[in-house]
């Protein structure tokens, strides 16, 4: 019986960068939270301590900050195809690159009812997210692009129901028609394409995601989530395939009758755990092929 090296890879994780825009009155501010992980020749780094072939992580990340300088953040998207692209092409050893980026959202302070030109407060924690992929070089590399979201917080006080679910000798949840409906939304969805307004789309998709979840009359958050995948591949030719995840935030009536009280769907008590969790991937029937677009460096850790 004998060993082999099955798979390898290794990059820089979480490396920050903020990139502030200086060149107006009115500042402009990007945050970002940047992993690159390469995949490539690197055996004998694993097998024999040979570190030759490797790009030290260090170098991996002064390239996230040059690149913030040299190419700018216009959208975490075009940044992160640069910087992938790079490797790529640029690293002798490395046949694939994956960089991962999170965006932390910052809003003007309001001075008087005035935008101040260079403070900031940040915009609550959502975060928006982009994962690009790069294989090959030139002529033969291929592009593979994730956008997202992450803990956009949803609430709905009324207009979601829970019933007819499958009961045994343990259920103790009681059927209800009439609820609060609440989840911490994770979204992200692969695009055909590798150009374009990526701002623009972000916000589209986001808009069409909360507005989905807001009038879809909700019989269970699988369903919320289903009609709002289909509804991004139907506003989004460009959108191959969308995935969410959305813990179920309860919310559970107060009983206040030992105080006199009625409690007519007025007071909850907001239960951070334990939690439902509601996943769902929703796919165009021809999508193009994935790849490697949705091994993140965590599959490793199972």
């Amino acid at each position: 019986m004998g060993y082999v090296l099955a798979a390898d890879q290794y990059g820089k994780a979480e490396t920050r960068l903020v990139r502030i825009y200086r060149d107006a009155a009115a500042h402009q501010i990007r945050d970002l939270n940047v992993s690159t992980c390469l995949r490539g020749e690197f055996a004998d780094a694993y097998l024999h301590g040979d570190q030759a072939s490797v790009l030290p992580t260090d170098s991996q990340k002064n390239t996230a900050y040059a690149f913030a300088l040299e190419h700018g953040v216009t959208d975490i998207e075009t940044y992160a195809l640069a910087l992938a692209r790079h490797f790529a092409d640029e690293v002798e050893p490395v046949r694939g690159a994956r960089v991962d980026v999170d965006e932390y959202q910052w809003e003007r302070v309001q001075v008087a009812g005035k935008a101040h030109p260079h403070a900031f407060v940040r915009a609550g924690q959502e975060v928006r997210t982009t994962s690009v992929t790069v294989e090959g070089r030139a002529s033969e590399q291929r592009a593979w692009v994730l956008s997202g979201l992450a803990d956009l917080v949803l609430l709905k006080s009324t207009g979601s129901e829970f019933a007819g679910f499958l009961h045994d000798r343990y259920t103790t949840l009681a059927e209800t028609h009439d609820r609060v409906l609440a989840t911490s939304l994770t979204a992200r969805w692969r695009y055909v394409c590798t150009d374009g307004d990526w701002n623009a789309r972000y916000a589209s998709i986001r808009s069409v995601l909360i507005e989905q979840f807001a009038m879809v009359h909700s019989r269970a958050l699988q369903q919320s989530l289903w009609e709002m995948g289909r509804a991004i591949l139907a506003a989004h030719e460009d959108v191959a395939e969308i995935r969410l995840s959305a813990p179920n935030k309860h919310h559970y009536l107060v009983d206040l009758s030992p105080f006199g009280l009625a409690n007519g769907g007025e007071v909850f008590h907001a239960d951070d755990r334990p939690y439902g969790l509601i996943q769902c991937a929703v796919q165009r029937d021809d999508a193009p092929p994935a790849g490697p677009s949705w091994q993140a460096p965590g599959s490793f850790a199972g």
